[in-house]
């Protein structure tokens, strides 16, 4: 059960008494951009937020951001298929929340991979309903039981990142319930979850911060929601309508479209006093939750365990999916002498995807380091990168930059008036980007300064991130002038996906002082800019890396080959616009499994991507996003641990397989035609076979499949036994699904259940599913019932590798 610090609802009321009504409407927008204003006469400490699909960040964005935990990537999480490894994640989580002062988590993302182009699809679970909702109670359970508050977002029909501030979904009510709802109502129900975020867009022609049908109609009315419902940043757009509708808080603020003019709306009328005593009494009800009524003590068991760190490797080793192996893997270390370890995100990890997830990691365990204590150090491991795929530069560090006036790692910030004149300056320490950088009255030009060391000679590349007119000076070149500018004066755009240009100039090692000058974007709605700076060192021609990496390859013993893509590639904000990796990942792919066929291949990525070449190496190994203890979990299961990930998405041949692409709006508009066929569901009512279907994943060793029994019926859910044998020679972990399928073939199969176990080699173990009687139910008529005809349940490994069939009891 998820803990819950006793709420007493007369306390309530008499600190909602206490409140004048300006200190009530004080409270439903946020005092800033990440805590909401203490109320005395409430006893009501601030309440901090944080980002969290992937950790709590703590209250900052950009370079100002501390060292914290990152997690494996949602996509990884659900990819473990097991609830109480989404329960400890949460926890672990909410523990960290708690030391870093934060009271609300916003996390889990439980929008649906709709389409494998979607830019956010690394922060979502899965593109099934059922696998999303299980893994989504585990995790707000864990999250809670901390006593922190957990947010499910985004509500509703958030599956898409373009035009995502304004599209209006068009969902018909079955598809809505029985596919896209169904996460978020257990999250009410089952899990009792805190806080809700509604989305940016629209749904059926209403935004959701202004939806009274969703938000009060069917969130709090019919599924009992009694938390606290938060605008996304920035998504309320209305006074009356949004606070008519059920939205509880506006963030981010102070600023924002309540404040007087809702209390306007209330002295005159338009807002009944009741509906803001309501919202308040919620918000107060979530800060007693989370102990920030009185400042309440922490729990006494609300310190992080001190094995956190292995306990995070061993989640990505969970979450990791072995798609192919044709022998070579685990690697055996005593019969290797010389191991190559090639690619760009060998030596450039990805570790998390872009956007306003991002944490700030406290350490990052690269393939290199990992593979070097697995494999020990009598065995030489060789590093190529083969290729150049990424979009932006790495951002400056501490040893490549210095202030030239402090020295100290980082660079000088000087703000200069129309005339050059200095206004101010500061120090600035590296980071990916500086934001916010305020621009003050007179400010027109910014001046970046920075001490170089170059550590070679050759072709050196600097790269400006940000919006404006772009000045690089380096000593004996001519000066490089670049513009670059943001079309709309949307700041999360800015602030997510900044455009970035790269510079060049050849230098001898040795140092040197650069100076980049910027006349930064002024018509953003707040006198504010970002900036960031990226460098290079100098390196071949890319056929020169190319043929370098290949001829490493042909003189190992075996390759680790990591290809993938990086947080610029899969962000918020913006979708792709292909399947295809980056560059020329494909080719090195190519030509290293033809340099030697003892190969493995480790997908480094959190959605999926077209692999024309899957065929071809010995092993391939899909790690997604797996957090900063990820160099460590994939050499574990190089080497030997079992990887535990079955496929939580369809991974299609090529793009033009895939059934549902389009993230793209037409006249505003996002049509969700294909109802309930997304996914596997899709692909086998279009009879096309994928690349790796949905729940696909291999073991390091064999199962079989024995014997089920079913009891139950259709109206009051379904209890499964499968005895399973692992028949290998070594231990494994199962993950043994079911799928419920007309008798009449008249629809898809769909997931309904699913269970892990494992075993020694030889041994039988029953796995039990349980199938409750919602998930059996079908929307019809403006409610749920049960199914009618013969169904039959379909077990097996993955949606398309099914080893029993039995009848549901009373149909045959």
């Amino acid at each position: 059960m998820t803990r819950r610090n006793p709420v007493d609802e007369a306390d309530l009321t008499r600190r909602l008494d206490a409140m004048s009504l300006k200190e009530k409407v004080t409270l439903l927008t946020g005092g800033d951009a990440w805590t909401l204003t203490p109320v005395a006469a409430a006893g009501l400490a601030s309440v901090a937020l944080s980002d969290g699909p992937v950790g709590p960040r703590g209250t900052s964005f950009g370079g100002d951001t501390p060292p914290a935990l990152l997690f494996p990537s949602p996509s990884s999480l659900s990819a473990a298929w097991d609830e109480g490894t989404a329960y400890e994640t949460g926890r672990l989580m909410g523990l960290k929340a708690r030391e870093m002062g934060i009271h609300v988590l916003l996390a889990p993302t439980v929008n649906l991979h709709r389409s494998p182009l979607g830019g956010r699809h690394f922060e979502c679970y899965s593109e099934d309903p059922h696998l999303t909702t299980r893994v989504t109670v585990g995790f707000i359970k864990g999250v809670q039981s901390a006593g922190v508050a957990a947010t499910v977002k985004h509500f509703a029909g958030n599956d898409s990142e373009t035009e995502r501030m304004t599209y209006d979904a068009r969902i018909d009510e079955k598809t809505l319930r029985e596919v896209y709802l169904p996460p978020f109502e257990a999250a009410v129900r089952e899990a009792g979850v805190w806080a809700l975020m509604a989305a940016y867009n629209a749904v059926n022609g209403t935004s959701m911060t202004e939806n009274g049908r969703l938000l009060t109609e069917v969130l709090k009315e019919e599924w009992g929601f009694d938390g606290v419902v938060v605008s996304d940043w920035q998504a309320t757009r209305s006074t009356e309508a949004s606070a008519l509708a059920g939205l509880d808080l506006v963030m981010p603020g102070p600023d924002g479209p309540w404040g007087d003019a809702l209390i306007a709306a209330v002295e005159q009328g338009r807002v009944p006093l009741s509906v803001i005593d309501d919202k308040v009494r919620r918000v107060l009800r979530l800060a007693a939750r989370v102990g920030a009524l009185d400042e309440t003590a922490a729990p006494e068991d609300s310190a992080l365990p001190p094995d956190v760190h292995r306990r995070m490797r061993d989640l990505a080793v969970k979450g990791a999916v072995l798609l192919r192996n044709d022998g070579l893997l685990p690697l055996e270390p005593g019969t290797l002498r010389k191991v190559a370890l090639i690619g760009p995100n060998a030596v450039r990890f990805a570790i998390q995807g872009g956007g306003s997830a991002h944490v700030t990691p406290e350490h990052v365990v690269s393939p290199l380091e990992g593979l070097r204590r697995a494999l020990g150090e009598d065995v030489e491991i060789t590093v190529h990168p083969g290729v150049f795929p990424h979009a932006k530069l790495l951002p400056l560090d501490g040893e490549t930059a210095t202030d030239p006036v402090n020295g100290e790692p980082g660079v000088r910030l000087e703000y200069r008036g129309t005339d050059d004149s200095p206004i101010s300056d500061e120090h600035k320490d590296p980071a990916d980007r500086w934001f916010p950088i305020i621009l003050q009255d007179g400010v027109e030009e910014l001046v970046v300064r920075t001490r170089l060391a170059l550590r070679a000679s050759g072709i050196h590349r600097l790269s400006a991130i940000g919006t404006g007119h772009f000045t690089l000076h380096v000593p004996g070149h001519e000066p490089q002038a670049h513009e670059q500018f943001q079309e709309d004066d949307d700041i999360a755009a800015l602030l997510l996906n900044p455009p970035s240009h790269t510079f060049d100039f050849r230098a001898a090692q040795g140092e040197t002082e650069v100076v980049l000058r910027i006349r930064p974007q002024r018509n953003l709605p707040h006198p504010i800019t970002l900036l960031g700076l990226g460098y290079d060192v100098p390196r071949g021609t890319d056929e020169e890396e190319l043929d370098a990496a290949v001829a490493a390859a042909a003189n190992a013993d075996a390759v680790v080959l990591v290809v993938g893509s990086d947080s610029d590639t899969e962000a918020e904000n913006v979708d792709r616009t292909t399947l295809a990796l980056r560059g020329r990942q494909d080719e090195l792919v190519e030509r290293v499994c033809a340099a030697n066929p003892r190969t493995a291949v480790v997908v480094n990525a959190g959605a999926p991507f077209a692999l024309p070449w899957a065929e071809r190496p010995a092993a391939l190994l899909w790690s997604w996003f797996p957090g900063q203890e990820g160099g460590d979990a994939i050499a574990d299961i190089l080497t030997g641990t079992e990887p535990g990930g079955r496929l939580p998405t369809t991974f299609p041949a090529t793009e033009a397989d895939a059934p549902v692409l389009s993230t793209q709006p037409v006249d505003g508009v996002l049509d969700y035609a294909e109802g309930h066929r997304i996914g596997y569901r899709a692909y086998a009512a279009c009879r096309t076979t994928p690349l790796f279907p949905f729940g696909h994943g291999l073991s390091y060793t064999t199962w079989d499949y024995q014997d089920i029994t079913v009891t139950g019926d259709m109206a009051r859910g379904l209890s499964l036994e499968v005895i399973i044998r692992n028949s290998g020679d070594r231990p494994g972990r199962e993950v043994v699904q079911a799928y419920l399928e007309p008798a009449d073939g008249g629809e898809p199969q769909r997931l309904v259940g699913f269970a892990t176990v494992e075993a020694g080699p030889g041994e039988a173990v029953v796995a039990t599913v349980t199938v409750p009687a919602r998930t059996l139910a079908t929307w019809t008529d403006g409610g749920w019932a049960a199914r009618s005809g013969g169904h039959r349940l379909r077990v097996g490994r993955s949606s398309a590798d099914v080893r029993l069939t039995a009848a549901v009891p009373g149909f045959r």
